[in-house]
């Protein structure tokens, strides 16, 4: 077995990982316990990044050789790379010559390295000429961006990792970091661990697993952040609590921010943001008063309509207080993507050139064009993500080339980005996955190179670059994303660029990054002083220029910031609502955000069943008293209707959310949640609901915030439909039931794993107004192979009532294969549907006799429950059980029980606050008894 150094693909945390090969085939993964940014550490995403590349997941949902055809109604055709790269040559100039370099559109990603930004960048801007690219970081961290370059000067993180050892208080705001960045949230625990006296604010309208953890837990209303922030700097001043002599040494404009914020008292704000008045002063004096502070912040800031205005108000709060440019303290904002800080260092963005330049400079762009060896660059910033698909809707951009990037399932307003799609006369998706949303889009596909098989750098939250190195080859005919990009650059240069040098002359990816390198020297993020050859000995972190013996950990401090004069600068601002506020109509405010064990869209996570056993469907979460006052019960089917579009989904209870809240895991697209709504029109999933209404600063969508109404949804017929097949199998049941599940008023179409090696499940749920069709049902039954004989069948014509199960071994070792069950009750209870935990689990059957058949069979036992630690496949059944054994015992001596007991939380830690909110919510034996 081999091993070999990189860099994980999930989150910003950037996580070293050692990748286990035969040289051909990834075989496994482990933390690298010499990178700096987890020392060994892996999250459940993480530790499963190899069962990513298993041989069904290359053989079934990867793209593997392009693809192309004329019509989307027109089945696909194979080609080979030389064949789709002169038929794209050809499309490209075509629509340049009918519509100009503007009428083509680049939407890439925060996934790919920055190497492959770079190759994108200098194709978009410096050989076509259209300024029109954007990446998918504008959807996470172009407020953080802005609200930086507005502050401090530059888009230039101060802090590292370390100073989460080195504060006194923590303030999180809009981040549940044990979910979104659970290694980062290891560091937080074993902080307070370490230091009792650490004080945690957390700031976030849900009592996430962060909150749980925090000292002070402020539940703001949502979309109120500016006001509390106001308030606090209000208190500051008031209280003398500000740095007066840092303030007038190293900053400019405070007095007109201290003028505006003295109409926002603690005692308005409170009103404003539906808190006690006592936690916003008792918030400002943590912040002001502790030694050191340091802010963590994420999406719950960036993704509104006012994401820069909440970022700045932040930083003000550690300019006002002299909290910056020392150990321990300064604002922080944590990135989303493994690599969107290398987008923005290599300008892949509408409104980003190279090394932290201004495309709106006339100096800043003749800089890169010489740079670059062109004359020019389009002048001005080009559309943004969500501009750019209002463009190819209205018809003025003609083409998009997407990379890396699912935007049918991940931009808000889905019912304007598939128009928009369908509009376009060329779309192109370069990506390592099939099966995306955006595919069903798309003229041609090229497949593309992921994790374990190419080579380059990608730079983390903290501007630490690491190296991302290939394990093994691509497999079938996919390419590297820099090498496609350089390949089809090279058919378009004898036309565009006659006669002339190549400004692709790349053999490998390091070339490229010597080009991007050479754009930052001199600039605030110089790694002038960097190279492959010392990446490989060690991330470093930027800046680290030339003749530097390391990077940088932390920035100013010497107190001199990145503007011109050299002043951090406070600017005036007023807190504004979110663009939509509740009505009568959609009373609900809606978030989403991350589950713990998925990302994204799924295209990656979603290729390992284990992943799901957290959150095995999509459910809209709402507080209990929501659920009464709507008239809904546990688990049942609304219809969630916004000023944009609906889906449908069950309800779930969840006391963690306030009143007239509502939470949906942002990855549920229409590839897992499916169905038709009453007009047949087909849903969107959760994106159909979420606003495009943007930040006038950042272009940042307010993917955070919409307004919602509820309604249940009388689909009283209910199917289930689930198989254990062979993993060579797995995909082909998974298309059968996923067009089935189109069909069907509601749908939800899931991977569960499977108890037996080399097997993977698929789960159906599909509910109707009506009995559903004899030719559905067969088609179901048909491809759950329970129309073999040897299938047990259980029919009640009267009632309509079937169910249809296939075995798999004899004797007590006979399991549950195949089932399938249709029925009126709600799936999820009574005739049967106890079902899913046997088939689940893989539980012998032997003993359950005529039960398996009986025509009310209500179960021998309770349904199965949630994985909860991920890596040892331990249930929150099991783990109430022991809870229950232990109940004389302090929540920390049930939690060590706990892991003693079953081993749970001693791998990744990802499940620790669960499992330490299960431990504290466990009743003690004197509660049991009085």
């Amino acid at each position: 077995m081999m091993e070999t150094r990189s860099t994980c693909a999930y989150c910003g945390v950037g996580c070293g990982v050692l990748i286990q090969s035969d040289g051909r085939h990834i075989t496994g993964v482990r933390g690298d316990p010499e990178h700096p940014a987890n020392y060994g550490r892996l999250c459940s995403k993480g530790a499963s990044l190899h069962l990513t590349a298993r041989p069904e997941v290359l053989a079934s949902r990867r793209l593997l050789t392009p693809r192309w055809r004329e019509d989307r109604s027109l089945p696909w055709q194979a080609s080979s790379w030389d064949g789709i790269q002169q038929r794209l040559a050809e499309r490209l100039l075509a629509l340049r010559a009918a519509h100009g370099p503007e009428s083509l559109g680049f939407y890439i990603s925060g996934q790919l390295l920055t190497e492959d930004y770079h190759a994108f960048n200098k194709l978009a801007r410096g050989l076509w000429g259209t300024p029109h690219i954007d990446s998918n970081s504008r959807l996470c961290m172009s407020s953080a961006v802005v609200g930086y370059k507005k502050a401090l000067g530059a888009d230039a993180p101060p802090c590292s990792y370390e100073d989460i050892e080195q504060a006194a208080c923590l303030f999180i705001a809009g981040s549940n970091a044990a979910w979104a960045h659970p290694i980062l949230f290891r560091r937080i625990e074993a902080a307070k661990a370490a230091n009792p006296a650490l004080r945690i604010i957390v700031v976030d309208p849900r009592r996430t697993e962060t909150a749980e953890f925090a000292d002070l837990h402020l539940a703001l209303r949502p979309g109120s952040d500016v006001a509390l922030f106001q308030a606090m700097l209000h208190q500051m001043i008031w209280q003398g609590w500000i740095r007066p002599d840092f303030i007038a040494a190293h900053t400019e404009g405070f007095e007109a921010v201290r003028e505006q914020v003295q109409a926002m008292s603690p005692a308005r704000a409170a009103q404003l943001c539906d808190l006690p008045e006592a936690q916003i002063i008792e918030a400002a004096r943590l912040f002001s008063q502790s030694p050191a502070t340091l802010s963590l912040y994420c999406m719950g800031l960036n993704q509104s309509s006012a994401g820069t205005d909440k970022n700045q108000s932040l930083i003000q709060l550690h300019l006002a207080s002299g909290q910056i440019g020392r150990p321990g303290c300064g604002p922080f904002s944590l990135t989303g993507q493994p690599n969107a800080m290398g987008g923005r260092e290599a300008g892949g963005m509408a409104t980003l050139l190279p090394g932290h330049r201004d495309p709106a400079s006339v100096i800043d762009r003749a800089e890169v064009a010489a740079l670059w060896g062109v004359e020019q660059i389009p002048a001005g910033p080009g559309k943004t993500a969500v501009e750019m698909f209002e463009a190819a809707e209205a018809g003025e951009i003609k083409a998009l080339w997407i990379a890396c990037t699912d935007p049918a399932q991940s931009l808000p307003h889905q019912s304007l980005v598939r128009a928009a799609l369908k509009r376009c006369e060329l779309v192109v998706l370069q990506d390592a996955f099939s099966g995306s949303a955006t595919a069903e889009f798309a003229h041609m596909l090229l497949p593309a190179a992921t994790w374990g098989e190419k080579e380059g750098t990608v730079t983390n939250s903290e501007r630490r670059i690491s190296r991302v190195r290939a394990a093994v080859p691509p497999p079938g005919e996919a390419r590297s994303d820099w090498q496609i990009v350089r390949d089809i650059a090279r058919r378009l240069e004898p036309v565009l660029r006659p006669g002339q040098p190549s400004l692709f002359a790349w053999d490998g990816p390091e070339q490229a990054w010597i080009e991007h390198r050479e754009a930052t020297r001199g600039r605030d993020l110089d790694i002038g002083g960097l190279s492959y050859a010392r990446l490989e000995q060690a991330p470093q972190q930027w800046p680290c220029p030339e003749g530097a013996e390391t990077g940088r950990p932390r920035l100013y401090l010497d107190h001199r910031f990145a503007t011109p004069s050299g002043r951090a600068r406070f600017q005036p601002i007023s807190w504004r609502p979110p663009v939509e506020w509740p009505s009568v109509e959609r009373p609900l405010q809606l978030s989403s955000g991350r589950l713990r064990d998925q990302w994204h869209g799924l295209s990656r996570s979603g290729t390992v069943p284990a992943l799901f056993g957290g959150a095995p469907e999509p459910r809209l979460a709402l507080h209990p008293d929501e659920l009464v006052r709507q008239g809904l019960a546990e688990g049942e089917l609304a219809t969630v209707s916004s000023a944009r579009g609906r889906l449908h989904v069950r309800v779930t209870a969840d006391a963690q959310l306030g009143p007239r809240q509502a939470w949906l895991p942002m990855h549920w697209g229409s590839e897992y949640l499916l169905g038709r709504d009453d007009t047949g029109a087909a849903l969107q999933g959760v994106n159909a609901l979420s606003q495009d209404r943007c930040c006038p600063d950042s272009g940042q969508p307010e993917l955070k915030y919409a307004t919602v109404g509820l309604q249940r949804l009388a689909l009283p017929w209910q199917v289930l439909g689930a198989a254990h097949v062979p993993d060579a199998q797995a995909e082909r049941l998974h298309q059968a039931l996923l067009a089935l599940g189109r069909e069907a008023g509601y749908a939800c179409c899931v991977p569960v794993a499977s108890p037996a090696p080399g097997e993977t499940g698929w789960l159906l749920e599909a509910a109707f107004a009506q009995v559903p069709g004899a030719d559905w049902l067969q088609s179901l039954t048909q491809a759950l192979a329970l129309h073999a004989p040897g299938a047990l069948r259980y029919a009640d014509g009267r009632r309509g009532h079937l169910r249809l199960l296939r075995l798999q071994g004899e004797g007590e070792a006979a399991r549950l294969q195949a089932w399938l069950r249709l029925g009126e009750a709600r799936a999820g209870q009574g005739d049967g549907a106890w079902l899913d935990a046997w088939w689940r689990e893989g539980r012998p059957v032997a003993g359950l006799g005529r039960q398996l058949l009986a025509p009310q069979a209500a179960g021998p036992s309770a349904p199965g429950s949630p994985v909860i630690c991920q890596c040892l496949g331990v249930r929150e059944s099991q783990i109430q059980g022991r809870l229950q054994q232990c109940q004389d015992l302090t929540p920390a001596d049930r939690l060590q029980a706990l892991q003693s007991a079953l081993r749970c939380g001693t791998q990744c830690g990802s499940c620790l606050p669960q499992l330490r909110r299960l431990a504290q919510s466990t009743p003690t034996s004197l509660e049991t008894s009085s």
